[in-house]
């Protein structure tokens, strides 16, 4: 029997063949469009996700039931001896807080631990590789989840959106200043930090944009973790667009690999297609 079994969910922009690669779970991410149940990965692509939502399909993301969770612990815990849950950022979503309740349940205390990172995409993606590196030395799931709590500060992301039409539909601009913005070619750079989602600076044009990410990050990096931590990139749609992206951050930041991913669809439901994230976080030691 496994000492411990990891779990995360689809906002890491962990795929099935790397989860299964690295030996870790996944959880697929529910999305409604137009009422009807799809699942991030299993029954929803990205290419399908953005076909649909260009079409101006209602589409609205979701956090995974009660049962489809416990039912990936019990599958889990039939093998293992405890499980290391690691979803999406409690900023975002009331994920973590009904996991954690759940996890309190006779049922599964002791067994399930529930860590609450505070990340999503890339940032989150690093946290399991934490998680697994942990693992491999042994440490038990209290232990594992305990460490990612404690380490769950050290990430930054920022973004920036190709139009503010989506962001309007999640209410986070109104109407008549996401028409305004456009107009003038307006750009929110927006940050996630410490698991929540703030506007940042507004410059003109996707290059100012681009400039004050990579200014800012840097700046951030050097202050927050001395430069030690990694770089990050995100895009939503168009993946030659997210690899120009990544070239030039990769240029920015030559000290290191960066590492390029796809929004994962939780956040792309916000953001629409053409979306650029740039983050660094600093993995455990």
């Amino acid at each position: 029997m496994n000492q411990v079994a990891i779990l995360t969910d689809t906002n890491s922009g962990i795929t099935q063949a790397e989860a299964d690669e690295i030996g870790v779970h996944l959880l697929a991410m529910p999305f409604y469009i137009n009422g009807e149940l799809f699942y991030e990965g299993v029954t929803l692509s990205q290419r399908e996700f953005y076909q649909r939502l260009q079409t101006n399909d209602e589409v609205s993301t979701s956090m995974p039931s009660p049962g489809d969770t416990m039912a990936a612990w019990d599958k889990l815990l039939a093998e293992a001896e405890a499980v290391v849950y690691i979803p999406m950022t409690s900023g975002l979503s009331s994920v973590v807080s009904v996991a954690q309740g759940l996890a309190q349940t006779p049922e599964y205390a002791g067994r399930v631990f529930v860590a609450d990172n505070k990340r999503i995409s890339a940032t989150l993606r690093q946290a399991v590789y934490d998680a697994v590196l942990l693992r491999s030395r042994g440490l038990t799931a209290a232990e594992i989840c305990a460490e990612l709590d404690r380490t769950a500060f050290d990430a930054r992301i920022l973004i920036t959106v190709d139009t503010l039409r989506y962001l309007k539909k999640s209410g986070r601009v109104t109407a008549a200043g996401a028409m305004l913005g456009d107009a003038l070619g307006i750009k929110p750079v927006l940050k996630i930090e410490g698991g929540k989602l703030d506007a940042f600076k507004k410059v003109r044009g996707l290059r100012a944009a681009k400039q004050t990410m990579l200014e800012s990050l840097a700046a951030e990096r050097e202050k927050s973790f001395g430069g030690d931590a990694l770089v990050l990139t995100a895009y939503s749609g168009d993946p030659e667009t997210g690899e120009e992206w990544n070239r030039l951050v990769q240029e920015y930041f030559p000290d290191g690999p960066v590492y390029n991913a796809p929004l994962p669809l939780s956040i792309a439901c916000h953001t629409g297609p053409g979306a650029l994230g740039i983050g660094c976080v600093r993995p455990v030691k």
